[in-house]
C-alpha cells in the first residue's frame, strides 16, 4: 500500500479537502488509475503535465512505469518549469 499525498489545490477540487490517502497499487500508473476511479477527474489531472511526482522524495519526470513498495510515499506536486 503506497501513502498518496496530494496538494491542497487537488484535494480542495477533487477529493473534499483529504490530502493523504493509502492506496494498493504497485506502480504509478495503477495508483493514478485508482485514484481516478475513487474521484473522477482526479487521473486526467494527474497525468496532465501539470505535475511531478515524487516517490520516496525522489522527483521523476515520468512516473508512470516506476514500481512502488508497499511502503512508499508518493506526492503530486506542482510541476517546476525551467526557461
Amino acid at each position: 500500500m503506497a501513502r498518496v499525498v496530494l496538494t491542497d489545490s487537488l484535494s480542495k477540487q477533487f477529493t473534499k479537502g483529504a490530502s493523504e490517502f493509502v492506496i494498493v497499487a504497485s506502480t504509478v500508473r495503477k495508483l493514478i488509475r485508482a485514484l481516478d476511479q475513487q474521484y473522477p477527474g482526479l487521473g486526467a489531472q494527474v497525468e496532465g503535465g501539470f505535475l511531478s511526482v515524487a516517490i520516496d522524495g525522489e522527483i521523476y519526470q515520468d512516473a508512470f512505469l516506476e514500481e512502488l513498495q508497499e511502503d512508499s510515499e508518493v506526492a503530486f506536486l506542482p510541476a517546476i518549469r525551467g526557461g
